[in-house]
């Protein structure tokens, strides 16, 4: 090995998460595990305290998500380089959290096979997308994007709300939010409420 190790940051709140990343980079004499952090605020107290050369990022984390977690550390140090660990190949969500700033993005179902060669490629100025992902935003490129408001109302249906309790909660008329559930549906390819909701889910346009 020539060099000093590429030193690393991990951010997951799985604890069994975390010792599998540790266990597959024990054996790279390149990689250095420096630090962990089982949510957004401790990952952001984390690379303040340590400045790993890449931090592997989760994204559904308990109190700030791995999304604002990457705007924060980001805007603190712009050189920050970040790899995204997550389960889903949503394009909504892989789309957030590279507009936040992250050079990578990597399915959990791979770290054995493509972690070690992600990381590497990332220090080395390269961004690096799992295939699968990279397919799904290609498939929704031109897709028209749902507005902030009919989020709100997807998320409201996606909990379980009538048109007229999401109406109340939003301060808006139930016409209204018919109106917004016709709009959701056309741009999302659904063939109901429901259908609406789980598309949602899948691409990551809601959170799970």
């Amino acid at each position: 090995m020539s060099g000093a190790p590429i030193r690393l940051l991990v951010v997951d709140d799985h604890p069994l998460l975390r010792e599998g990343i540790a266990g597959v980079l024990e054996g790279e004499d390149d990689l250095q595990l420096v630090a962990e952090a089982a949510d957004g605020d401790e990952a952001v107290a984390a690379f303040r305290a340590h400045r790993p050369d890449v931090t592997l990022m989760d994204l559904q984390m308990p109190r700030r998500n791995g999304v604002d977690a990457i705007i924060a550390i980001r805007a603190e140090f712009p050189g920050a380089r970040i790899i995204v660990l997550t389960t889903y190949a949503g394009d909504a969500q892989a789309l957030r959290a590279l507009q936040a700033g992250a050079q990578g993005y990597l399915l959990k179902s791979s770290l054995r096979k493509e972690l070690v060669d992600t990381v590497r490629g990332v220090m080395a100025g390269r961004r690096r997308i799992a295939a699968e992902v990279a397919g799904e935003i290609a498939a929704h490129a031109g897709d028209t994007p749902l507005s902030a408001r009919e989020i709100e109302i997807l998320r409201g249906v996606a909990a379980g709300n009538s048109n007229k309790i999401v109406a109340a909660r939003l301060g808006i008329s139930e016409e209204t939010v018919k109106a917004h559930m016709k709009s959701i549906l056309a741009k999302l390819g659904a063939n109901d409420r429901t259908h609406a909701v789980t598309i949602g889910l899948r691409r990551g346009i809601l959170d799970v």
